[in-house]
């Protein structure tokens, strides 16, 4: 268990399995921002003040057990070289922010990777809890219990009026970031997906990239998430943005519906030529892949590929990116070298898929 584990296996255990609507959804993730009272929040704190938060961190939570959720491994960023705090960033098990720290951040991950206490961050800690598909309510259930078992050891800040002090104000109140990972492929291939993130937004939700904020919605993946946390109970925050994913899950399958009556044999053709590409190409960059690979998971959510499995491409989603092909590689690579790279991994994966199959 431990760092070998979170560096060398590009699919988190908890992704493999299904979970409601993961045709459309891939994942819902609950995080809540949390900071120790009397002591100053990372964003001021002197270097002694994040040490003796780091100490406690360790010496009170390092392998011990949340529920079901296996022992916790303590993640020390000063102890990670830059592809290894890039790799967990790629994993979403720490943020870009607690990677680009170079002292004084850690992480407490447990083995299935599934719960991650960022230590640190931009608050001391920020504790998030994943699940595989349309999850919400469940995520919420789990993060409350993670919450009160850190609390039988942390006193936290919270104020009467304001609820939770965090550094951002956006999150005072709740400290609660409630989100999910959706493929919507055919929203965007009908270009319906523009004229909804401005509707989206005005309800007082961010619709993301993959990996948050500032980053590309590649792949067709869209992060869906709660802005405002102050005002707003935990439960309203999620069923707003509950809401708001059924109707985009319910579009999304209107839009595929559509696709299919209109234009069965061009999404088919779209599909197969995505996986040609994937299954032959000896260069492919990101973007590229990204593209093929969410063609080819439509392919399977509509029939058209039957023995190829959803997972392997949660895998290579991950296994594919900068940090994480480097990782495999045990080498730093060019830009042109990881381009060579990543097509001969794929190529090799859908053949091992293959051989399993027959």
């Amino acid at each position: 268990m431990g760092l070998e584990q979170f560096m060398n296996e590009a699919i988190s255990p908890w992704l493999k399995e299904d979970g409601p609507d993961s045709d459309i959804v891939m994942s819902s993730r609950v995080r809540l921002a949390r900071n120790f009272d009397q002591s100053p929040f990372p964003l001021i704190a002197e270097e002694e003040h994040l040490e003796s938060i780091l100490s406690f961190m360790e010496k009170g939570f390092n392998h011990r057990t949340f529920q079901q959720y296996k022992e916790l491994e303590f993640v020390q960023m000063s102890e990670l070289k830059s592809v290894e705090k890039q790799v967990l960033v790629e994993k979403h098990l720490i943020s870009p922010h607690l990677a680009d720290k170079s002292t004084r951040g850690a992480a407490l991950i447990s083995k299935n990777e599934q719960v991650s206490i960022m230590v640190n961050e931009e608050d001391h800690i920020r504790a998030q809890l994943y699940f595989p598909g349309f999850q919400l309510e469940k995520a919420l259930e789990e993060a409350f219990q993670l919450d009160d078992w850190l609390e039988e050891k942390i006193d936290y800040a919270f104020d009467e009026n304001r609820g939770y002090l965090t550094s951002c104000p956006t999150n005072v109140g709740t400290g609660l970031r409630a989100s999910v990972m959706m493929h919507l492929p055919a929203l965007s291939i009908t270009r319906k997906i523009n004229r909804m993130i401005p509707a989206i937004n005005q309800l007082g939700l961010v619709v993301r990239g993959i990996y948050g904020e500032g980053s590309e919605a590649l792949g067709n993946i869209f992060q869906i998430s709660n802005q405002i946390t102050l005002g707003r109970s935990e439960t309203d925050i999620i069923e707003d943005l509950k809401g708001v994913v059924e109707k985009l899950i319910e579009h999304e399958r209107h839009a595929r519906t559509l696709l299919m009556d209109q234009s069965e044999l061009e999404l088919e053709d779209r599909v197969f030529r995505s996986y040609g590409v994937l299954q032959h190409s000896r260069i492919i960059e990101s973007k590229e892949t990204a593209k093929c690979l969410s063609d080819v998971r439509l392919g399977i959510d509509l029939g058209f590929i039957e023995y190829i499995s959803k997972s392997i491409l949660n895998e290579l989603v991950v296994l594919t990116q900068p940090a994480f092909l480097q990782q495999y590689a045990k080498k730093m690579l060019t830009p042109n070298e990881r381009d060579v790279f990543r097509a001969s991994l794929i190529r090799e994966r859908f053949t091992l898929e293959q051989r399993e199959e027959y």
